[in-house]
């Protein structure tokens, strides 16, 4: 069985994207010192950090850049694996928000177990919102014995509306 992640675990990313971070470097030819240089120092300063409101990432030593998001905030999750990266085992997690841009808001480098946090982060997402999985066996039962259906107010009011003019057509109709 496998063991369940706990995000609260993961504050770097793992040690292979460094190695990964190399050899994007020495595909660059001769502009690798160029390229390893700055992907080194992101490395070495890259830090996570996942709590009940939300997950931060933080990494830079002369810029430094700090991005927080609540899970309340996330609209999208995207799991990304180029072939290296599944070579190596390694995925990115894209995180998206409402705020306009098509770039995600935070991008999660490193990580193996990129599956599982990317189920973690949809189930806090949801959970924050306070959806639940809608599922006939998981909703409470009406007094009929029934599963209950969700209450939609504006579908509600469109059936009323619906219905008053089939009546009013359908009296005019008798009348007319």
């Amino acid at each position: 069985m496998a063991e369940r992640l706990d995000p609260r675990q993961i504050t770097r990313p793992d040690r292979s994207l460094m190695r990964y971070y190399a050899i994007i470097s020495l595909l660059t030819g001769p502009a690798f010192p160029i390229t390893i240089i700055p992907l080194f120092f992101k490395y070495e300063t890259l830090k996570y950090r996942f709590d009940d409101e939300g997950v931060s990432m933080s990494w830079g030593i002369l810029f430094k850049r700090e991005i927080y998001l609540t899970y309340r905030r996330i609209q999208d999750i995207h799991l990304t694996r180029n072939i290296l990266q599944r070579w190596m085992g390694l995925a990115t997690v894209s995180i998206q928000t409402a705020s306009g841009s098509s770039a995600p808001e935070m991008s999660i480098e490193g990580i193996r177990e990129a599956d599982a946090l990317r189920d973690y982060l949809y189930a806090k997402m949801r959970g924050a919102r306070g959806e639940q999985e809608e599922s006939a066996a998981g909703m409470p039962a009406g007094p009929d014995g029934a599963a209950a259906q969700p209450v939609d107010e504006p579908l509600a009011l469109l059936c009323e509306i619906r219905d008053a003019l089939v009546q009013l057509a359908g009296r005019r109709e008798a009348g007319g």
